[in-house]
Formats: C-alpha cells, sequence, structure tokens
C-alpha cells in the first residue's frame, strides 16, 4: 500500500458558521472513525449540531493505513502506533507526514482570510494527541488546543519540542473519564502535568463514571472554552 504523503487532501465535513465566518475550529476523530462519524456522534450525544454563529467547524476524515495495534488491518488513523501504551516510543514517521497534511488544512484556512489565532485545533482520543502534536511542534500560534481522552506517550516528541522553545504557548483544554479502560485517567494527567511543567497553560476536566466516550457534560465544557478563545467580534470596529 502507498504510503501516505504529504500531498493529500482530506476528506473534510464541514459545519458552516450560521453567521459571518471569523474563526475556524478543526476536531479531528479517533481511530477508526472519519469526520461525518464524529459529528454524527457529538450530535447524538447533544440531541443537536455543534454550531457556532461566528466559528466554521472541519471535520476532517484521516486516511486508511495499516494499523499495528489491529495486527495491520486498514483503519483510518491519523498514525500508527506500536501498541496503545504511554510507555513505547512514538511511530515518528506517520506523525510527521500527518502533521504536514494538517498544516495545508490550517494553511487553507489562513488563505481564505482567517487568523491563525483563530484558529482551534483538537480531537477525541488519537484525534487529540494528533492535534497536540500539530500545535504544539509546528504551530504554536494557533488559538488552543484541546483533547478529549487523549494522551502523549511519556518519551513524546512534543516534550522535546517544547524544551526547546520560549514565548506564549497555546492553551490546553482536555477532559476525560475516570472509568476510561483504552486510554487510562493517569495517561490523561500525566499528559496534562508534563505540559504544564513545559509551560502550557492547561484545563483538566475529570468526569467520573465516562468511559473513552463523548458525554454532554464533556461537550458543554468543551463549547464554553471555544467560546472563550474566539470570542465574536462584533464588538470590534469595522475596518
Amino acid at each position: 500500500m502507498a504510503v501516505v504523503s504529504g500531498s493529500v487532501r482530506l476528506q473534510r465535513c464541514v459545519v458552516s458558521p450560521a453567521g459571518r465566518h471569523s474563526a475556524s475550529l478543526i476536531f479531528l476523530h479517533g481511530s477508526g472513525d472519519s469526520g461525518q462519524g464524529l459529528r454524527k456522534w457529538i450530535k447524538q450525544v447533544l440531541n443537536q449540531d455543534l454550531t457556532f454563529q461566528h466559528i466554521k467547524i472541519i471535520y476532517p476524515t484521516a486516511p486508511a493505513r495499516p494499523y499495528t495495534p489491529m495486527k495491520g488491518g486498514i483503519s483510518n488513523v491519523w498514525f500508527d502506533r506500536f501498541k496503545i501504551s504511554n510507555d513505547c516510543p512514538e511511530h515518528l514517521e506517520s506523525i510527521d507526514v500527518m502533521c504536514q497534511v494538517l498544516t495545508d488544512l490550517i494553511n487553507d484556512e489562513v488563505k481564505s482570510g482567517i487568523k491563525k489565532n483563530r484558529i482551534l485545533i483538537g480531537g477525541f482520543s488519537m484525534g487529540g494527541c494528533m492535534a497536540m502534536h500539530v500545535a504544539y511542534r509546528n504551530h504554536q500560534d494557533v488559538a488552543g488546543v484541546f483533547a478529549l481522552s487523549s494522551f502523549l506517550n511519556k518519551t513524546s516528541a512534543v516534550y522535546q519540542a517544547l524544551q526547546k522553545r520560549d514565548g506564549a504557548l497555546p492553551e490546553l483544554f482536555q477532559c476525560h473519564g475516570t472509568a476510561d479502560e483504552l486510554v487510562l485517567h493517569s495517561w490523561g494527567e500525566e499528559t496534562n502535568s508534563t505540559l504544564q511543567s513545559l509551560g502550557v497553560s492547561t484545563k483538566f476536566h475529570s468526569f467520573p463514571g465516562l468511559f473513552h466516550e463523548l458525554s454532554t457534560g464533556e461537550l458543554e465544557k468543551l463549547k464554553a472554552w471555544v467560546l472563550a478563545k474566539l470570542p465574536g467580534e462584533m464588538e470590534k470596529p469595522k475596518e
């Protein structure tokens, strides 16, 4: 199977803002899902689409590739993993390729007139991990990063990149269920405290009894955080 190259243009499911588009939110799905699938899941949890007056939401779909935790089976995943654990090396080659592909998506938004500091990137599970790589290694000028039920490996390239950087970094918003058996709550906490020690301002919300899933409470908190990071521009004078 051909290796995914940086020239790939991701399939995108887009929810347009109700009013004038002045900010963008890139929401990355978990392993084996799709942009359309994530949008549907959020709609089921909230009983309505996640929408904003001024923010466009982009749900891209990861290209299909062999995935080692599935014994090399083909899956829509952002990158490969040797195993689902925080205690093994990252599959950096596949992560780096996808960082470039997602950079193209961010650049498309910038070309359409959205400033970088009016773009948020985040995701669920593997999508949150991918978002942290993209933002903290390549795009430290985005408005913020969110990671739901996500983690970084103990020796992550994200940590190495942040050790060499100074200056302001995008804030991280994290949510994690205490009953998550796939991505342990302690892995999320450790990711949060390590990033905090490297200068990232973080918010971490634990959800008692929540498994590896989305919840209404989590999405409502996320929505409030998004609006705090990307307020409407009505108060700004017209140019």
